[in-house]
């Protein structure tokens, strides 16, 4: 496994604000404090914790999609896609344009997301619906929508938070199939999964959440 650092965490803590009242401080639900690790090229790398622990906030950290409240989350020069059966898109465009923007947030030029969109439309299976706004999707069509983008456009790494539960069986089937061809390949993985098995059979190594939480004033 290469050992050159993509995302370095360090020392990273993270906190939600309760809501408080005209008569109480807000309080805060610590959700995890001082974690350190690297994730590295090429490996996939198993999250694991407690329900609660923090899981897919960190994914979101590691994503940049939120900000830590303490220490920081270094991206050495690497483009990063969440897959997350509760991410959504914009529910007023089509598919077809949420694959194509999804695609160009991740550094692709229009006309190279023009090419991968045949590629994602065959695979999610969504036929027409491509082209109908995305809040008229079921759950289950967003899901393969998110899985099929993330499939297709390759992003230096691949963050995925429960994906296993995809569409019917068949489509179950070949989204597992595929995902653990990105996992046995070059591509830097972190999986979140409440499957021990899934993780202690794909992952190169374990970073485990601590089991506890804490109330602050």
């Amino acid at each position: 496994m290469n050992r050159e650092p993509v995302i370095s965490v360090r020392n990273v803590g993270i906190r939600y604000k309760r809501t408080g009242s005209l008569f109480h401080r807000a309080r805060y639900h610590q959700v995890f404090e001082g974690l350190n690790f690297e994730l590295y090229r090429g490996e996939t790398l198993g999250i694991v914790g407690h329900n609660g622990a923090g899981k897919s906030t960190l994914l979101r950290a590691l994503a940049g999609i939120i900000k830590p409240d303490s220490g920081e989350v270094i991206n050495h020069g690497v483009t990063v896609s969440l897959l997350s059966l509760q991410a959504g898109f914009d529910g007023e465009l089509p598919g077809s344009d949420n694959a194509i923007l999804s695609a160009m947030l991740l550094g692709y030029t229009r006309r190279q997301a023009l090419d991968r969109l045949n590629q994602i439309a065959e695979f999610s299976e969504l036929g027409e619906f491509m082209h109908e706004p995305v809040k008229t999707y079921s759950s289950g069509m967003r899901s393969r929508l998110g899985f099929s983008v993330a499939m297709f456009l390759a992003p230096d790494v691949l963050l995925l938070d429960e994906v296993l539960s995809v569409g019917d069986k068949d489509f179950r089937q070949k989204s597992e199939r595929e995902m653990f061809k990105k996992m046995h390949s070059n591509q830097t993985v972190v999986l979140v999964s409440h499957s021990d098995q899934l993780i202690q059979r794909n992952c190169d190594r374990i970073f485990s959440l601590p089991d506890h939480s804490l109330i602050i004033e």
